[in-house]
């Protein structure tokens, strides 16, 4: 029997789900994020219980593959982010290889579902990548532009300046003096 699971996000929603699923009896063949193959059927009553369980943590039992879909392509655009300079292919191919679906249909269902277009929500992410490294990791704007696959400097900084609402050399400043008066404290 196959389950289809909203909202998980990493290996601990795994754990949680296999945990579950054995305290109810059942043994999981098969686990990954949003999608858990069980060896035996569940009854309505085990479904309310593992439910009831897994919605403690945020996660929430759907009735569809498509219902899980959603998750799994932000998923994979956090992963494509994150080591953006180690993946030399376009999103759009990333996606459809990792997802097996058409990035057409991905691109389609993602807006429908989202009322935002896989384009915003990956600039959305890398932004906010760029300001961990700006802040955190001190990198500089020509570091991170390398690091995050931008064709320019000056590409970031327009996305930057668009998203976050200022300049991204005015939010390394701003942060310079946060931390400054933090120290003093």
């Amino acid at each position: 029997m196959k389950l289809y699971i909203r909202n998980m996000a990493c290996e601990s929603c795994k754990v949680l789900v296999k945990e579950e699923l054995v305290k109810l009896g059942k043994q999981p063949l098969h686990v990954e994020l949003g999608e858990v193959d069980v060896k035996e059927k569940l009854s309505e009553k085990e479904k309310k219980q593992f439910s009831a369980a897994i919605k403690k943590a945020g996660l929430e039992l759907t009735a569809s593959k498509e219902g899980v879909l959603v998750d799994k392509i932000k998923a994979n655009i956090t992963e494509y982010v994150a080591n953006a300079d180690q993946i030399r292919s376009k999103l759009s191919t990333y996606l459809s290889k990792k997802l097996n679906y058409d990035y057409a249909y991905l691109s389609s269902y993602f807006s429908t579902m989202q009322a935002n277009t896989i384009e915003q929500f990956t600039i959305s992410l890398k932004i906010e990548k760029a300001k961990e490294m700006l802040a955190v990791d001190g990198l500089t704007l020509t570091e991170i532009a390398h690091k995050l696959n931008y064709s320019s400097v000056a590409h970031l900084s327009a996305q930057f300046k668009k998203v976050a609402g200022l300049p991204a050399s005015h939010f390394k400043n701003l942060n310079k003096v946060r931390r400054i008066t933090i120290q003093n404290l």
